[in-house]
C-alpha cells in the first residue's frame, strides 16, 4: 500500500498519531486511509488528514509545536497543518464550504479501525461521503470515490441521517445517487427506493415551482474558482455568500424560537 513513501514520511504520520493518541485528543485519521478501510483501494496520498472537533484541532496544534513540529494555524479558515522535515500532516476541523465541519455525530458513528498499525477510528462512511460530495473543482473531484464508496458499503449506509446532511442541498444528494446508478446499473437497489422517490419527488416540485427570482449561482458552493466568473462577469449573486446568510437567518430564527426556512427558496 505504501511503496511510493519513504520510511521517514510514514514514520512522522504515525508519530502524529501517537502523540495525539498519548495526549488524549480525540481524532479520526480520514482521507485515502479512511477509502481504503471502506473499499479496499489505496490512493498514495502526499499527507495525513486528522479530522477533530474545532477546540481539539487547536490543542493539538499546539501539542505539536511543543514536540517540535513546524505548524501554520487557521489556514483557509478551517484547518491546520503541521511539518516534520517535510512531512505533512492536517489536522481539520471544518471544511471549505462552511457547512460540512466535524461534529458530534462524526464521533459517535465513527468505525475502529488500524491505521499504520495503530489502532484508531476513521470517520463514518455517511459524512466521508457528504462532505466530498461538495468537492467539484476543476484539479479535484472525488465522484468516483463516492460511487466506489456506495458499491462497497452503500447496502450498510444511514440513508436518513445522511439525508438530514444533505438537508437543502438534497439536488447534490440526487445528482451524486444518478451518476452512481448510471455507473451500476446492476446495483441501483443499494440506493433505498424510498429515497429515490423522495428526491425525485423534490425535484418534479422543483421544476413545478420555476425559476427563483433571484439571480444566484450556486455552484460557488461546489467551486470557487470554477464559478467566479459567474459572479464577476456576468451579473450573478455570489451564491456561497447568500447561502452562509441563509443559514446564519435561519439559525437566529431557530434560537428566537421562529419557524427555519422562511428568508428564500430552497
Amino acid at each position: 500500500m505504501e511503496v511510493r513513501r519513504s520510511v521517514a514520511e510514514l514514520g512522522a504520520r504515525t508519530y502524529a498519531i501517537q502523540l495525539l493518541t498519548d495526549a488524549g485528543i480525540p481524532f479520526l485519521v480520514g482521507g485515502a486511509y479512511a477509502f481504503a478501510h471502506y473499499t479496499g483501494l489505496y490512493r498514495d496520498t502526499k499527507d495525513l488528514d486528522l479530522f477533530l472537533h474545532r477546540k481539539d484541532g487547536d490543542r493539538a496544534v499546539e501539542l505539536l509545536a511543543r514536540h517540535e513540529w513546524r505548524t501554520e494555524s487557521e489556514v483557509h479558515g478551517w484547518l491546520h497543518k503541521a511539518f516534520w522535515e517535510d512531512f505533512l500532516v492536517d489536522l481539520i476541523y471544518g471544511s471549505g464550504n462552511g457547512f460540512t465541519a466535524v461534529d458530534d455525530a462524526w464521533f459517535e458513528h465513527a468505525v475502529p479501525a488500524q491505521v499504520l498499525g495503530c489502532p484508531c477510528r476513521v470517520p463514518p462512511a455517511e459524512e466521508i461521503f457528504w462532505s466530498k460530495a461538495f468537492v467539484l473543482e476543476r484539479e479535484r473531484y472525488d465522484g468516483h470515490e463516492l460511487t466506489h464508496l456506495l458499491l462497497k458499503v452503500g447496502p450498510t449506509f444511514d440513508w436518513q441521517r445522511l439525508l438530514r446532511r444533505f438537508d437543502r442541498y438534497w439536488e447534490v444528494l440526487l445528482s451524486h445517487l444518478l451518476f452512481f446508478r448510471f455507473a451500476y446499473p446492476s446495483d441501483r437497489a443499494t440506493v433505498p427506493e424510498w429515497l429515490m422517490r423522495e428526491l425525485l419527488s423534490r425535484a418534479n416540485g422543483s421544476v413545478d415551482a420555476g425559476n427563483w427570482q433571484e439571480r444566484i449561482c450556486r455552484g460557488r458552493i461546489l467551486s470557487k474558482v470554477s464559478y467566479q466568473v459567474d459572479v464577476d462577469e456576468w451579473g450573478f449573486q455570489d451564491g456561497h455568500s447568500w447561502d452562509k446568510e441563509e443559514r446564519q437567518r435561519e439559525a437566529d430564527s431557530v434560537a428566537s424560537g421562529e419557524a427555519p426556512g422562511l428568508h428564500g427558496p430552497h
